[in-house]
């Protein structure tokens, strides 16, 4: 049985409640992430924020994106549009993670089986879970790339005899 720790993510690639949304946009993008943990100063786990969270977060507060991802902006849009837009991306470079991020997590042990920790994905609809201490330190993350990865590898291994 393939335990947690043999596919967890480690190091854990994190933020604090402190981190501007900015930061965690920036983050995102970076490493082509969907979501990230939240931890505070000693490491322990506090919530997760995710891209979903910014985009309601965005919606809650009526900052509705003008322009495609890709930044480019009509040269037909109006200058109050281009006002709005500018307005949104102050007000996101502003508000912490700590306002926005999901407190409520589901996480899993590192001696926990990968199909348990896959069962709770699916349960809970959730793209990734979390890997903590006794303590409650983050100590790894599994995302449902990695259990395809997993699946895969235990398919390709089961194919070779």
């Amino acid at each position: 049985m393939i335990k947690a720790k043999e596919i967890m993510t480690t190091p854990v690639v994190s933020v604090t409640e402190d981190n501007t949304l900015q930061d965690v946009i920036e983050m995102l993008a970076k490493h082509h992430f969907s979501g990230l943990p939240v931890v505070d100063r000693e490491g322990k786990l506090k919530g997760i924020i995710s891209d979903t969270d910014i985009v309601r977060y965005s919606q809650k507060i009526s900052v509705v994106p003008k322009a495609d991802l890709s930044g480019w902006i009509s040269p037909y849009a109006n200058v109050s549009d281009l006002v709005t837009i500018q307005r949104g991306r102050d007000i996101l470079h502003n508000a912490t993670v700590g306002e926005v991020m999901t407190g409520k997590t589901y996480t899993a042990k590192e001696d926990d089986p990968v199909n348990e920790v896959s069962r709770l994905m699916n349960r809970r609809r959730i793209n990734r879970v979390p890997i903590v201490d006794s303590k409650g330190k983050l100590v790894g993350i599994i995302t449902r790339a990695d259990i395809v990865q997993c699946m895969a590898k235990l398919d390709l291994d089961n194919a070779r005899g």
